[in-house]
């Protein structure tokens, strides 16, 4: 033995063996080769933000996770890093999007709380033309039902708080690349920034792992029975849905999602009666956050989106976002019948 030579797991900040164990777990899902674990979804993405670099610019869907688009808008522009949002259901508008410092594309797909599409595997190819990275947030989808490292994509990151987890008692985030020299920069970042999990908390994202298949089929199940509830309610002025065919995006889904995934939005006449349904609902939890076991409701203008209150981004104030559970379907349809009837 000597001083300054390597033996193993030497300090929690920079591995252990059960954050490991998760780690090759997750790029094993996801089909690619290297996997990092942060302690939350916020954290990976700051580490990738980091990644980008100062000076640089990077484009992002123009719908998104509220978390993501205050961490870009409100620290890291701030911070030397420019962002143009951009309706990335249009492969074309990329095209139009990419001024010379431009290092990266930032897609949501199905966006959050919208449930836009974008085309990963064209989006890819013409982003890989320009030599830009892109990288897919699959939190909506998870690795089940949706592989962006084998339709192009570069990097995948996740919130492992959601679907990965699935019973709302972890907070983590996760990234997953297949290019060596990304994920070497990537865990120099984490490193020093140290934004890690701890081994109990991968201990509990890994327990997730093993049901992921199952939940998700009844997530699905259950989110259709839900919207064939929605579809044509008198009270319902627009349902979002990607397996619905007039769904924007409804093409790219069919082709690139194994399935339509649990997440829900609808649109409602006013807020006032937005705010209604989300009050009544019994079974259907006021809640933010999404994925779990349980079925959440909420009001995404001033819950998950009120960062992005005044700007591009700004959500419908009539919108109703719902993370649906694994309930018994039945139930859930009559509990949202039940707010709805009171509007």
């Amino acid at each position: 033995k000597s001083p300054g030579e390597h033996t193993g797991y030497e300090y929690s900040r920079t591995g252990n063996p059960t954050r490991a164990a998760l780690e090759a777990n997750l790029a094993a899902l996801e089909g690619g080769s290297h996997g990092l674990v942060f302690a939350s979804g916020c954290a990976a993405t700051a580490c990738i933000a980091h990644w980008v670099g100062a000076g640089a610019h990077m484009i992002v869907g123009d719908d998104l996770y509220g978390g993501t688009f205050r961490l870009f808008d409100k620290v890291f522009r701030h911070a030397d890093r420019k962002y143009s949002y951009v309706d990335l259901t249009d492969p074309q508008a990329l095209e139009a999007a990419i001024p010379p410092e431009t290092k990266a594309v930032w897609i949501e797909t199905p966006t959050n709380p919208m449930l836009k599409l974008a085309d990963i595997a064209e989006i890819s190819r013409r982003a890989h033309a320009h030599g830009l990275k892109v990288i897919v947030d699959n939190t909506f989808m998870s690795p089940y039902l949706q592989s962006p490292l084998a339709l192009g994509a570069d990097i995948v990151v996740h919130s492992c708080t959601k679907y990965l987890g699935g019973h709302s008692d972890v907070v983590m985030g996760a990234v997953v690349t297949n290019d060596a020299a990304i994920a070497e920069r990537l865990h120099f970042i984490q490193n020093s920034a140290g934004g890690v999990p701890g081994p109990m908390d991968a201990y509990l994202v890994l327990r997730g792992t093993k049901t992921l298949a199952v939940r998700m089929d009844r997530h699905d199940a259950n989110a259709r029975a839900v919207v064939d509830l929605l579809v044509g309610h008198p009270a319902v002025q627009r349902v979002r849905y990607p397996q619905l065919p007039d769904h924007p995006g409804h093409s790219a889904a069919a082709k690139q999602m194994r399935d339509f995934g649990g997440m829900v939005s609808f649109e409602l006449a006013s807020e006032e009666e937005a705010l209604a349904v989300v009050a009544r609902t019994e079974l259907f939890t006021l809640a933010e956050s999404l994925g779990a076991v349980e079925s959440l409701i909420e009001h995404p203008a001033r819950m998950t989106h009120a960062s992005a209150a005044g700007s591009a981004l700004e959500v419908p104030p009539g919108l109703v976002r719902m993370a649906v559970g694994i309930e018994s379907a039945d139930d859930l349809q009559a509990d949202l019948a039940s707010a709805l009837e009171a509007i």
